[in-house]
């Protein structure tokens, strides 16, 4: 796996930190920056210009999704993987139609948010295995 700069945006510091405590064993994984809203991610990003931001969906200021539209804008070339506890089979699917390349489950997060960074960065989309919806990815 390459070296990926990644911005980690959730309102909640300590799930920031569960994150950051995922990816620590592999040190091709560089946590760049941190956002906790939607604004503050779409500042980050243009700042930084990850290889990868991973989103939540419920953020204040603007919700995960708008963060996620706006994003093709400033960092084009982001890759998006959403880690988030929504689990509804339409919002699944509106982000898929997006650019969104993954979507994690925060309750499948510890095992399965690094082998999803894994699929996206070969070009695959990743579905956590806690969303019971597979033609999703159709």
């Amino acid at each position: 796996m390459m070296h990926l700069r990644i911005l980690v945006v959730d309102d909640y510091t300590v799930w920031r930190q569960h994150i950051r405590s995922i990816l620590e064993p592999w040190p091709e994984l560089d946590v760049i920056g941190e956002a906790s809203n939607g604004l503050e991610a779409l500042q980050k990003a243009e700042q930084l210009s990850p290889d990868l931001i991973l989103l939540d969906i419920g953020l204040p200021k603007l919700n995960g999704i708008a963060v996620e539209y706006r994003l093709c804008e400033t960092v084009p070339a982001a890759k998006v993987i959403f880690v988030t506890q929504n689990d509804d089979l339409d919002v699944v699917e509106a982000v898929f139609r997006n650019r969104t390349q993954g979507y994690v489950l925060k309750s499948d997060a510890r095992r399965e948010l690094v082998p999803a960074i894994q699929t996206v960065l070969r070009g695959d989309r990743f579905l956590s295995s806690g969303v019971k919806f597979d033609s999703v990815l159709a």
